[in-house]
C-alpha cells in the first residue's frame, strides 16, 4: 500500500495521550494514529446510516466505485452499480421521450 505524507492539528492532549500508548505497544506515534484511524472507519463501515451515505455520493458522481467498493464491499458495491446504470438509462430514455 503506497502511503501519503499530510500534516494535521491534533488537541494537545491526544498527542500526549498517543504518545503514552506508542511507547506502551512499542510502536510509533505514526502506528498508534493508523491503527486507531482503521478501526474508527471500520465502526463507521458497519452502520447502516454511514453505509447510505457513501452509497449517495457514488450515486451523484462524488467518489469512484473503487472508494466505494473499498468501504462497502465488493459484493454490494457491484449491486449498486448495476442499480445506478439502470438509473442513468432510465434517464437517458425518459430525455429521449420528452424530445418526442
Amino acid at each position: 500500500m503506497s502511503t501519503k505524507r499530510i500534516n494535521f492539528r491534533l488537541p494537545e492532549e491526544l498527542l500526549t495521550h498517543a504518545d503514552i500508548a506508542a511507547e506502551v505497544t512499542h510502536k510509533n506515534r505514526t502506528e498508534v494514529l493508523i491503527e486507531a484511524l482503521r478501526q474508527y472507519l471500520e465502526e463507521k463501515g458497519s452502520e447502516e446510516s454511514f453505509r447510505e451515505a457513501v452509497v449517495d455520493l457514488y450515486l451523484s458522481d462524488q467518489i469512484e466505485f473503487k472508494a466505494l467498493t473499498d468501504i462497502i464491499g465488493r459484493q454490494d458495491a457491484e449491486a449498486v452499480r448495476a442499480s445506478k446504470q439502470v438509473l442513468d438509462r432510465g434517464e437517458e430514455l425518459a430525455d429521449k421521450l420528452a424530445d418526442l
